[in-house]
Parts: C-alpha cells; sequence; structure tokens
C-alpha cells in the first residue's frame, strides 16, 4: 500500500491541468469548498496519485456543481458546505478509517444528476457485478432507461467532456422547459425532483413538458429507480450511492 507522499509527490500532478480546464469551462459551475483533511485520506483509499484527474480532484477539489446543479460531482467536500453536497468517500460509503486493500464493490460512483442518473467508474471486473464497459471506463445509470449504459471513455475523457458542454446533447430527451429554474430552487445537493409520469413511461417520452416533478431526497429518488428497475427488466442495477447526509 502506497503511503500519501508516494501518492502526491509524482511528476506533472493533475491539478494544474484540472484548474486550466475548470477556468475555461463552456457550462455554469460552482466549486465546492474541499476539506483538505478528507482529500488526503480520499487519496490513501482511493490508491491513486495525483498524476491523475481522479487523484487530484479527491485530493483539491470539495467538488463541482455543473448547470445550475443539474449534475453533481464529486470531490472532498467540506462536511458544512453551502449546497450540502455529500463527499465522494460519504457517496462511496469509504471505511471511517483507512483500510487497506477495501475498494467499492462495483465501482466508484462519481457523480449523480438531479433526475437520479449517476455516472459510475468500472471497477477490474464490471461484468461480473452486472455492468457494461471496460474496467476503468465511465458508464452511466439513466432513469429513462432504468439500466447501464457504457460510455467507452476513461475518466480523464469523461471530465472533459462535461466541462465543454457534452451533457447539453446527452440529457436533451430528459430536460423539460423550466429545468434549469426547478433544478436552482432545490434547497440542498442532496435532493434530487421526482418525475410523474416517470422519465421511462410513454407518458413522459410524449409529453416531457407535461409531467410534473416534486423534490425529494435523492437516497429516496435512486430507491425508486432501483425498484423500477427490478420490476421492470429483470436486472438490479446494484449500488448508486448514498446521498442523504453531506460530510
Amino acid at each position: 500500500m502506497r503511503g500519501l507522499e508516494e501518492l502526491t509527490g509524482v511528476p506533472e500532478p493533475a491539478w494544474p491541468r484540472l484548474v486550466s480546464r475548470v477556468s475555461s469551462a463552456t457550462v455554469p459551475l460552482e466549486i465546492v469548498p474541499v476539506d483538505a483533511a478528507l482529500g488526503r485520506a480520499t487519496l490513501l483509499q482511493l490508491q491513486v496519485t495525483a498524476r491523475s484527474y481522479l487523484g487530484a480532484f479527491a485530493l483539491h477539489c470539495g467538488g463541482l456543481l455543473l448547470d445550475d446543479g443539474w449534475l453533481r460531482v464529486f470531490g472532498s467536500a467540506t462536511p458544512r458546505n453551502p449546497h450540502g453536497l455529500p463527499s465522494l468517500a460519504r457517496v462511496n460509503a469509504f471505511p471511517d478509517d483507512l483500510v487497506p486493500g477495501w475498494r467499492p464493490g462495483s465501482g466508484l460512483v462519481l457523480a449523480q444528476d438531479v433526475v437520479g442518473g449517476v455516472f459510475a467508474l468500472n471497477g477490474p471486473e464490471p461484468e461480473a457485478v452486472g455492468r457494461p464497459g471496460l474496467p476503468g471506463e465511465v458508464i452511466y445509470f439513466a432513469p429513462d432507461t432504468l439500466g447501464w449504459t457504457a460510455l467507452d471513455v476513461a475518466h480523464q475523457e469523461w471530465f472533459d467532456w462535461l466541462l465543454t458542454g457534452g451533457s447539453a446533447a446527452f440529457y436533451r430527451d430528459v430536460r423539460w422547459p423550466d429545468w434549469r429554474a426547478e433544478t436552482k430552487a432545490l434547497a440542498t445537493a442532496g435532493e434530487g425532483l421526482s418525475v410523474v409520469p416517470p422519465l421511462w413511461s410513454r407518458e413522459a417520452r410524449a409529453d416531457l413538458s407535461g409531467t410534473s416533478r416534486r423534490p425529494v431526497p435523492m437516497g429516496e429518488l435512486l430507491g425508486v429507480h432501483q425498484e423500477y428497475a427490478r420490476q421492470l427488466t429483470g436486472a438490479d442495477p446494484g449500488f448508486l450511492g448514498e446521498t442523504d447526509a453531506p460530510g
């Protein structure tokens, strides 16, 4: 197991590149304050170096709120951050203390959106846990299909894609005319929007603007998606993240 100095004292750390990417982003975003101690602890548990986007982001950034909070990218957020954004460690149920060899069982949850979609980074054996794509690739759980889709990109490519506006076309079919105002009105980043009829339904596909939306805790929203997926597709999407409390 590598120590903190080995993980951080690397040539060409990614943080300066990340800062440049974030500074030149073409989408509205807000940076969440970081808890430095949590960042170090998260890096140690992940066992990735600061030369990677994943390591540098976990070490130096509390998280990002993109498109007025539509998408929440998890980092090492200070527990009492203004938006109540949970940390990467919290969302992925990291051990309270360092446990050598521990890894997220089915992959690492990277981000969640307000309608209950989830971006995750595949672990070493995605097929064994019923997930598409290759090890180390980013996949997406879609609330309008109730299943995972392989995005065929690694973490760095996915991150750059987010910051350059790639999500606009990606979300086109699940955004209604007032989505931005309703997203901004959410009390915290621990809330999502429940859509009725659901996004996967024929009614929502035919008239998305005619659906009703209300704020609910993210944990509740993800649980509903999991149950629908089990009932309607016969497949359990597995772990989608723990988000009921910040920190």
